[in-house]
Order: C-alpha cells, then structure tokens, then sequence
C-alpha cells in the first residue's frame, strides 16, 4: 500500500474513531461497554501497532480475491449457514448479509437494531438466534 494510502487511512486507528466503530449505528450508546473500545485502543497504542494494522488494512484486497471461491464453496455445499447482522453496520452493509441467500439456499439471515460490534448491545439475542437455528 502506498504511504499516501496509509496516510489517509492512519485516521482509522484514531482513538475517537474506535469508539465511533463501538457505538455507531447503536440507539443507546449507553448499553456499549467501554471495555471492547478501551482495551482496542490501549493495544493500538502500542508502538509500531499502527503500522501492522496498516498492513492488515492493506492486504484486505487478499480476501476480497478469494470471494470467488467462497461463493463457489457456498453454492457447491450448501451449508448451514446464520447470518447475525448489525443492520446499522457502516461497514458490512445489510446488502452483504443477504447476498449469501443467492448462494446458500435455507441460509438464515438476522439482523439486530445495532451497528458493526452486534454483541455488544445484542449478545443475549445473537445467542437465543444460535440456539434456535442450531436446534434439532
């Protein structure tokens, strides 16, 4: 990745915007702990931290490579497949959550009213919707 690129995306690993990842898209930021946040930002605080979460923000280009072959997995096998989905998620848009229904017939998609980290606010639902689709 170019140094420009790690240049705009240094913004990312800011302290506030960690806790903007936590909370956005959450009606009541009040029920997100401050531990997940607190704890992500004293790591990325580390030094040279930033720099391999740079890195990993680089080779995301490596697993988008590879969604070919996943699709290709999912319309083969078909597994059993849950999808537990922040539905005000900024980065893993709903739209992603239901493509998987094109490749995974019976695929299960639930969305919770809550943003990208879904357990935070909604561990109790997520588990309940785990215990339902894996229920006999």
């Amino acid at each position: 990745m170019s140094q420009t690129n790690r240049d705009a995306l240094r913004a990312f690993l800011a302290p506030e915007t960690t806790v903007w990842q936590y909370t956005h898209g959450v009606p009541d930021i009040t029920t997100v702990s401050p531990d997940g946040y607190s704890l992500d930002n004293f790591y990325l605080s580390r030094p040279g931290a930033d720099e391999l979460q740079l890195d990993l923000f680089g080779d995301y280009k490596s697993n988008v490579a590879l969604y070919p072959a996943f699709h290709e997995y999912f319309r083969t096998y078909s597994p059993p497949f849950l999808a537990a989905w922040g539905k005000n998620d900024p980065f893993f848009l709903p739209a992603s959550a239901e493509a998987f229904k094109r490749d995974i017939p019976g695929s299960v998609v639930r969305f919770f009213d809550t943003g990208h980290f879904a357990l935070e606010t909604h561990a109790n639902e997520i588990a309940a919707a785990i215990r339902d689709f894996l229920a006999p």
